[in-house]
């Protein structure tokens, strides 16, 4: 927090507001309460020289003050002016002149349009570039926690892996991953301490079969899987411990292979191991992506989309492995890194992994087989 506030002053920003739930829980600890989808916004005023404040609904704030090391939490009621009176009475009663900084792309519209409206001499900027390059670089505390999520994504995938057979419908293998990663994040946690942290896996399942592998985000449902399908599995989005974000994808293959089957899942295989190869700290961001793109070519298919993106306490994070990314890599990145490819109406081959970039190269977070496996 004090190297947010030192970097807001630095900047000529007297305080800023934070709305993105994920820059809140890195900031101030605090996460999980009901936001902006029930309408009812969380926001942290952050300003250089003065303790920050937590505006939060009043059903969550018993909540906000057992997880967060913020001790100054105003809460609010609905009906009437909620929220509006409390913040801009924060944001007005700094200097005029005051320069107001905000997460631009994560601001709601109606908070946006009352500081406009009440405010409308404030200079206002943007400040997310500046908050994404502070959630960059993973502290070795943060690299402990998605190590341990690391753990929960591999306990997923191995039930996932056991539940996988003829007749067996998708839905099934999607329960079997999330209960036994809920068990295994339930045996890292401890009561009391940690009763404000969720082991519970959840959102919907990614996971395709047959020729539906072709539907890279398709949910799990209720197809019943036949000798021969290709089996894709993506736990983006679903696996969570201590609000760290991991991606980890395989797809497995169900009693036999065909061998145009196994051409498409090793040039993915193929493609992920180049990237991979490449990664270490100054190398930049779209040298990976250009490595696995050359191995697509080389098997005589294009890249269906990037090769990789930054995770953490977000599902996506900055920098990207893309096209046009020039930024270049530190040790203490994190990144989700994939393979993949997609054939129209017939399926397609991919892998993906978690990794922190090291001195001198990178070690996986979802340390998980990487060859064919036909179950």
């Amino acid at each position: 927090m004090h190297l947010l506030a030192h970097s807001l002053e630095n900047t000529g920003i007297g305080l800023a507001v934070l709305s993105d739930p994920d820059s809140i829980a890195y900031y101030g600890g605090y996460w999980n309460y009901l936001g902006m989808e029930f309408g009812r916004p969380t926001l942290m005023i952050v300003a250089p020289g003065q303790s920050p404040v937590i505006v939060t609904p009043l059903m969550e704030s018993e909540m906000c003050a057992a997880m967060s090391w913020v001790g100054d939490i105003r809460h609010w009621t609905d009906g009437g002016r909620e929220w509006r009176d409390l913040l801009i009475g924060l944001l007005g009663g700094a200097a005029a002149g005051t320069c107001i900084g905000i997460e631009q792309a994560r601001l709601p519209n109606v908070i946006a349009a009352e500081i406009r409206a009440r405010l409308p001499d404030r200079a206002v900027a943007d400040i997310a570039p500046l908050v994404a390059e502070q959630r960059m670089i993973k502290s070795s505390d943060e690299i402990a926690i998605m190590r341990q999520a690391g753990e929960v994504a591999i306990s997923m995938m191995d039930a996932a892996a056991d539940a996988i057979g003829p007749g067996v419908p998708e839905y099934e293998i999607a329960l079997a991953a999330m209960q036994a990663g809920t068990r295994r994040a339930a045996s890292m946690l401890r009561d009391p301490q940690d009763r404000h942290v969720s082991p519970l896996i959840h959102n919907l399942q990614i996971l395709q079969s047959g020729t539906d592998t072709c539907m890279v985000h398709r949910r799990a449902a209720v197809r019943r899987l036949e000798a021969g399908d290709p089996v894709y599995l993506c736990f983006c989005g679903m696996v969570s411990f201590r609000n760290y974000k991991l991606g980890f994808d395989r797809q497995f293959f169900v009693g036999r292979v065909t061998e145009e089957q196994a051409r498409i899942q090793e040039a993915a295989m193929a493609a992920q191991r180049a990237a991979l190869a490449t990664i270490r700290p100054g190398i930049r961001c779209e040298a990976v992506n250009a490595a696995a793109e050359e191995a697509y070519a080389t098997a005589g298919f294009s890249p269906g989309y990037r090769t990789g993106r930054s995770v953490g306490m977000s599902l996506l994070e900055a920098p990207e492995l893309k096209r046009g990314e020039a930024r270049e890599l530190r040790a203490g990145m994190t990144f989700a890194v994939d393979g993949g490819i997609t054939v129209p109406g017939k399926g397609g081959g991919r892998i993906g992994d978690s990794i922190v970039v090291t001195e001198d190269g990178f070690d996986y977070l979802t340390p998980y087989p990487r060859d064919m496996k036909v179950l």
